[in-house]
């Protein structure tokens, strides 16, 4: 059923007083990000392709800070919130003390404008019935080193101002049996923060292990700094 699609006057004290509703009457209130998917500020967009992974921390390796596994360029005038970003990593074969890390954080000042070797990725709207695209730039799988560049500066390496989310463990190999080798990484904030462009998300997977792939699904609310601010 639609949210906010319907203004319901009731009597409060002898006045009347609109109420958000649904279009057969009944009363209910849509909290912000809801509203706005509503609207068609959703966007989703996810790595690997069915059940093949992106190889990921720098092809394989420990997370290197200018080749993420997602990367999300909010360009100026634009503000994006993240609301669910999930990871799940595969591993290759663990030896004792290896060590596994996923990583989420933004650049708040500096902007990615797609250089590098990476993956293009087109965001599907969370209404779906508005199909794909986005007014950020979004990829995946990188490779080949990118840069953000500050407005007023040149490009450089991703400066991680914020940290958003981490997981982190060192693998205890207690016998030669079988062991799930693996990990699933949920970020799905109460509060999300309001990143606003120029600006990048980056998500990282990698670590000692010999082979790393995964795959992350990355969801958020975005549109011009006027839908969000007054």
């Amino acid at each position: 059923m639609a949210l906010n699609v319907k203004s319901i006057l009731r009597r409060f004290n002898g006045g009347n007083v609109d109420a958000v509703g649904s279009p057969l009457g009944a009363g209910m209130v849509a909290n912000e990000i809801d509203q706005m998917i509503a609207k068609g500020m959703g966007r989703v967009a996810n790595t690997g392709a069915f059940s093949t992974p992106i190889v990921g921390g720098g092809n394989g390796d420990v997370i290197l800070i200018d080749e993420p596994e997602m990367i999300i360029g909010i360009p100026n005038g634009y503000t994006i919130r993240p609301i669910r970003i999930e990871v799940e990593v595969q591993l290759g074969a663990i030896a004792d003390g290896n060590e596994s890390e996923v990583l989420i954080a933004a650049d708040i000042y500096g902007l990615w404008s797609g250089d590098g070797t990476s993956t293009a990725e087109s965001p599907v709207n969370m209404r779906t019935d508005l199909g794909e695209g986005s007014a950020c730039r979004v990829g995946s799988a990188v490779t080949g080193a990118i840069t953000t560049t500050p407005a007023g500066a040149g490009g450089a390496d991703p400066v991680l101002d914020l940290e958003l989310s981490r997981f982190q463990t060192e693998w205890d190999v207690l016998t030669s049996g079988t062991v799930m080798r693996g990990i699933n990484h949920l970020y799905e904030p109460r509060n999300p923060p309001y990143i606003v462009g120029p600006a990048t998300l980056l998500v990282y997977f990698g670590g000692d292990v010999a082979t790393v792939g995964g795959f992350i699904q990355a969801a958020w609310v975005e549109g011009r700094n006027q839908d969000f601010f007054s």
